[in-house]
């Protein structure tokens, strides 16, 4: 269908950018190996992540069982709120398509490997933000869109005139 192909095209695209660099890296790097891109500010490096955004939840013996349900009832949430937006709704499909190949990128890592392989190492000098990796931007990226659209709808309801 016409109304899903932003959705679609966001989707597999990011998905199939997510795997590729996960697979390249996991390939080509050790674990913990850096290469420098931009000096004090950003690397590519290899590293495993057991837990949720920032490594929270890695200690936990139920982190695994609990991610993947987490997964699951975002896709699940994901393609049944995509199904509701009009056709006109563009950006948010895409957003969402967004958000989709994230999770869904995610979540064969954990399958796979019962962790996330991470690889983009954004710094300043000595300050580390956590590496993430292609699926998460995705997901960050597509939230943001959909926020945006949100402000913009909200911004017009505001200013058509009241009865």
């Amino acid at each position: 269908m016409k109304k899903y192909r932003s959705f679609a095209l966001a989707a597999a695209f990011s998905l199939i950018l997510d795997q590729l660099s996960k697979g390249y890296i996991d390939t080509h790097f050790a674990i913990g190996e850096s290469h420098r891109v931009i000096e004090n500010f950003f690397h590519i490096t290899y590293v495993r992540n057991p837990g949720a955004a920032f490594g929270m939840l890695a200690d936990s013996g139920f982190r695994l069982p609990f991610f993947l349900a987490i997964s699951s009832i975002a896709i699940i949430g994901i393609l049944w709120y995509s199904r509701r937006l009009a056709a006109d709704k563009q950006w948010q499909l895409t957003a969402l398509g967004l958000i989709l190949s994230g999770a869904v990128g995610n979540m064969i890592d954990r399958l796979r490997f019962g962790e996330v392989i991470d690889f983009l190492d954004a710094h300043w000098y000595s300050h580390h933000w956590p590496a993430f990796n292609v699926a998460d931007s995705a997901i960050c990226i597509g939230v943001g869109i959909m926020l945006l659209c949100t402000w913009h709808e909200e911004k017009q309801r505001k200013q058509q005139p009241t009865p």
